[in-house]
């Protein structure tokens, strides 16, 4: 983010856009005509900045600096200062120079601010809670799915209710009448049912009305919904259609359609209350923020509620739902509680058959944006109290003194109480909470997840929904917060709970103390740490990331050393970018094995992905590239030019897993690393490409893809340029740090994904440390996140390039510093080394192998190879010079389900295959155009 200086920027904002908003005024003349001796006045002291990683704009304390920055070296070059009394700036003091450092600290184009409490959150448009009953609440997540939260009666377990594929993403569920129905995000209503084998499905609920109903020619359309409330008794559910009218499902089985119109020059936005207040009469919300009553047995049946008072403050309400209490002012009294689009809270009271509205304001500075509904019990004989949710992500308590008969109009001292918000987490903006249980409130989080509100004791993760007697609440007992994991499909841990499952304790409800999928395993030297901190906000690790820029800088053989080999088809293709920036590919055809050439203009430096056939390269400058066929032709595009296309320096480091068949969604995409240090997503599926900028950790820049999904969907794991571990969430589009020992610092190489099991979220995400020992970063669902230090093979040896490929869940391949290939597998459940060496060369056998032969070591190395080795010793020995068998630091690539290539030192290639279990051999070496080793091979060149 660019930021000029003082007067350059008033300019800018005139000419070019609104950077910074005033508070009074905004506005961008057609011609503009620059006056001469110019002078900025300012007026007022509420500037704005749009904060690229929330896409919102947020609020600016003054003095603020203006800053600019070209090629992340920042400067100060103006600032915004106070007005005093007289109307004159204050002058910079010698103590606002710490301000100012934090300030550049802050812009200096490292992702964003930092975490701001007061920072606006996004709206989380897809997330919904809905209570089935006090052992069952139903969610929607953002990513579109659904799923169940039920008490089995041992333990809570999560059970997925996806929409079809076709149906697209979910919004909301409406529980109606012991009918569960499904709103999707194209406006389209699904009610599950029961097969013949009693499996539920989700199919399509379309409103029929009928021509008496039909009050505005919605007959003749398809009518898609907006929104939904069921009705306070349960047998009815109220929907806001998308074109403003009020539709009534009344009965279910068989459908029963009625619709409602909407008001008199006005829409139905959202539904205030359900028939709460009275049968069958509806309380809206219009979109310029106007509160109307239905009720059809009236005439008119629509009536608007307009503000008489003088309050001088926002009348426009939020479309959203309110809450109704009833006998607050009186044993006939009714109060609907609803929030305005200033965020305050404001009461519509009927009270002696006279309608009212009480202003009951805000917490100092915080903008209200939902109510929790809360049953009125008797935990606390003196408050009724109500919960709402800050635009900032913080949880406050409205406390109402139960005095029956008095009108409450005045504010209460102390009335909001403040919970804030979980550790290291955030409520969602926007999204009411729901209370399964007196005493526990359940509140979605912004990141995806759910968090729990409850009294001491009385709730938690693991508690269930056990009756309590004679519990009461006192005035000042505090609530805690306890944090509930979501699906993988929000990128989270929670594993589903379903028939394939088997013993992960689903319905029958038998304490299963284990995961049932291996997560006994050995645990080498582990750095221990606080597995509730195990993720932590951006920025939250306290590094310095001018420290870190200063430390580490990419190779210029990086991209060509991690990048220089690619799968295309296993066990037929795959390509080989040389130095020269040559791109070969070898190929299976014709029962011929043979290098076809592919030609470009430019040179390229690596190959870093493939996805449904295309390869997808890097030139020399940066350019994202695609080889793929088109008809009978093979072409290159250019994504690099594509609307906000960036250059990049790497990608992800795997394709797929090994045994794993690839799952093409309408939402695939790959990631890239520029070369900026931001994390860039590029949408490719139905070859609808389109970048987008995910930028990068606010402490550092990005200096490599860790994993992309292979671990946990929708999640991409990336190393920091300062060596510490983050993750990228595409579905919140939030970066969360990792807890990482201070002393443990990450090589800035590609990582690896191990998951044994498809069905389960255990594994492991391997990678290099700084000084060449590996490294496993493990998860299970019994202990969480946990460090674990494999170390190195042997004294002396250090590993080299990149971790992987991975083979079975329990088979690591790695390179080290002698040359030599190593394996790192799991026996009996016990981490063990095996040394693979290097491919055989005749006679030649060097100090290290020797050594190997005097342990008993086993030999990688196939019979039928050697034999034909031994055979060509004579040619091996005349081109010794030019042969080098050992293996390079190369990121070599899985060939098959049951082999690996390797590049050797001398530029060939070498294949090791599995004879069964761990036993693996180099069975072949490759000759290569760009090696003088064994130079026989066929080469072609694709047009």
């Amino acid at each position: 983010m660019f930021i000029f200086p003082l007067r350059l920027f008033i300019q800018a904002l005139l000419s070019v856009s609104c950077f910074v908003v005033l508070a009074y005024a905004s506005w961008c003349p057609y011609h503009y005509v620059q006056p001469t001796n110019q002078q900025f006045e300012q007026k007022t002291e509420r500037f704005w900045e749009f904060n690229e990683q929330t896409n919102s704009w947020v609020e600016v304390e003054l003095p603020y600096d203006l800053v600019s920055c070209v090629n992340d070296n920042c400067t100060k070059v103006g600032s915004i200062s106070r007005i005093t009394k007289e109307g004159e700036f204050k002058k910079e003091r010698k103590s606002d120079v710490p301000k100012q450092r934090e300030s550049l600290k802050k812009k200096d184009g490292y992702g964003g601010q930092e975490e701001n409490s007061d920072m606006v959150l996004p709206l989380r448009k897809r997330i919904s809670l809905t209570k089935m009953s006090e052992t069952s609440i139903w969610v929607t997540g953002e990513s579109g799915s659904i799923y169940e939260r039920f008490w089995n009666g041992v333990q809570w377990v999560v059970a997925p209710h996806d929409l079809p594929v076709f149906a697209g993403h979910a919004t909301s569920v409406f529980i109606v009448n012991q009918t569960i129905l499904a709103l999707s995000e194209e406006g389209i209503l699904y009610q599950m049912q029961l097969t013949e084998n009693s499996q539920p499905i989700w199919v399509e609920l379309t409103p029929t009305l009928n021509q008496s109903t039909d009050i505005e020619g919605e007959q003749s359309s398809e009518i898609l919904i907006k929104s939904g409330a069921v009705s306070h008794d349960g047998v009815r559910v109220y929907f806001c259609t998308r074109n403003g009218t009020l539709l009534e499902l009344n009965e279910v089985d068989p459908p029963r359609w009625v619709n409602h119109g909407r008001p008199p020059g006005a829409n139905v936005a959202a539904i205030a209350d359900a028939a709460t207040i009275r049968t069958e009469v509806v309380y809206t919300i219009s979109s310029i923020g106007d509160l109307y009553e239905y009720d059809r047995s009236s005439k008119p049946s629509w009536k608007k509620h307009i503000w008489r008072e003088k309050t001088g403050q926002d009348a426009s309400l939020i479309p959203s739902m309110g809450y109704t209490l009833h006998g607050l002012s009186g044993d006939y009294s009714i109060s609907l509680f609803l929030l305005t689009k200033g965020g305050s809270l404001v009461e519509r009271r009927l009270h002696q058959r006279k309608w009212k509205w009480v202003v009951h304001g805000s917490p100092k500075d915080q903008h209200l944006t939902s109510i929790t509904p809360i049953l009125q019990d008797e935990l606390n004989e003196k408050f009724i109290s109500m919960f709402l949710t800050t635009s900032s992500g913080s949880i406050y308590e409205y406390q109402i003194p139960k005095q029956t008969g008095i009108a409450q109009e005045n504010h209460i001292p102390d009335a909001w109480v403040s919970h804030m918000h979980p550790l290291h987490a955030k409520a969602a903006r926007g999204i009411a909470g729901i209370q399964f249980y007196p005493g526990r409130i359940l509140f979605p989080l912004d990141d995806g997840r759910l968090a729990e509100l409850h009294l001491p004791g009385l709730g938690g993760e693991n508690a269930g929904p056990t009756y309590q007697v004679n519990v009461r609440r006192k005035a000042s007992t505090k609530y805690i917060w306890s944090i509930i994991d979501a699906p993988e499909t929000e990128g989270w841990n929670a594993e589903y709970c379903t028939e394939e499952r088997g013993p992960i304790n689903c319905m029958i409800g038998i304490k299963d103390d284990s995961n049932g999928i291996g997560i006994m395993r050995p645990m080498t030297r582990r750095r221990k740490g606080s597995q509730e901190q195990a993720y932590l906000p951006s920025g939250a690790s306290g590094s310095d990331p001018m420290k870190a820029m200063a430390e580490y800088n990419s190779p210029d053989n990086w991209i060509n050393t991690n990048f220089r080999l690619r799968l295309m088809h296993g066990g037929r293709s795959f390509f080989l970018i040389t130095d020269g920036g040559l791109t070969f590919e070898y190929l299976y055809t014709e029962n011929v094995w043979l290098w076809l050439r592919h030609d470009h203009t430019t040179a390229i430096r690596g190959a870093l992905g493939n996805y449904n056939g295309s390869l997808y390269v890097v030139d020399t400058y940066g350019s994202l590239l695609i080889r793929e066929r088109s008809s009978n032709d093979l072409e290159w595009i250019n994504c690099t030019a594509l609307r906000k296309g960036r250059q990049v320096i790497g990608g992800p480091p795997w394709d797929g897993m090994p045994g794993r068949s690839m799952r093409v969604t309408v939402e695939d995409a790959m990631f890239f690393v520029s070369k900026t240090g931001r994390l860039l997503q590029f949408t490719v599926a139905l070859r609808k490409f389109k970048w987008k900028d995910c930028r990068n950790p606010p402490n550092t820049k990005v200096a490599s893809i860790v994993d992309q999904e292979m671990f946990r969907e929708n999640i991409v794991f990336v190393v920091g340029r300062n060596g510490r571990l983050y993750q990228y969430n595409k579905v919140t589009e939030l970066w969360h740090d990792h807890y990482q020992s201070q002393h443990l610092i990450l090589s800035r190489f590609p990582g690896t994904a191990m998951r044994p099991f498809l069905l389960s979220l255990t594994g492991s995400l391997f990678m290099l440390s700084e000084d060449g020992g590996l490294v496993e970063y493990h998860w299970n669902t019994l202990d969480g996140w946990n460090w674990v230090e494999h170390g190195t093979p042997y004294k002396g040896v250090t590993l080299v390039g990149s971790p992987g490929p991975c083979f079975e869940g329990n088979q690591l391949f790695l390179i080290g510093s002698d040359g030599k290939v190593y394996l790192r597998y799991m026996d009996h459940m016990t981490w063990r080394w095996k040394s693979c060496g290097f491919p055989y060369m005749g006679n030649i056998v060097d100090e290290n192998q020797r050594q190997e032969e005097d342990r008993k070591e086993e030999i990688c190395v196939d019979e039928d190879f050697a034999a034909s080795m031994e055979m060509n010793s004579e040619n091996l020995n005349d081109l010794s010079g030019n042969c080098d068998s050992k293996v390079a630091s190369t990121r070599p690539i899985p060939f098959s389900d049951d082999s690996v290539v390797f590049e050797l030192r001398d530029g060939r290639l070498a294949e090791m295959q599995r004879i069964e279990g761990t036993h693996w051999v180099w069975s072949r070496t490759i000759g290569t155009p760009t090696s003088f080793c064994l130079v026989n091979y066929w080469t072609a060149s694709a047009s």
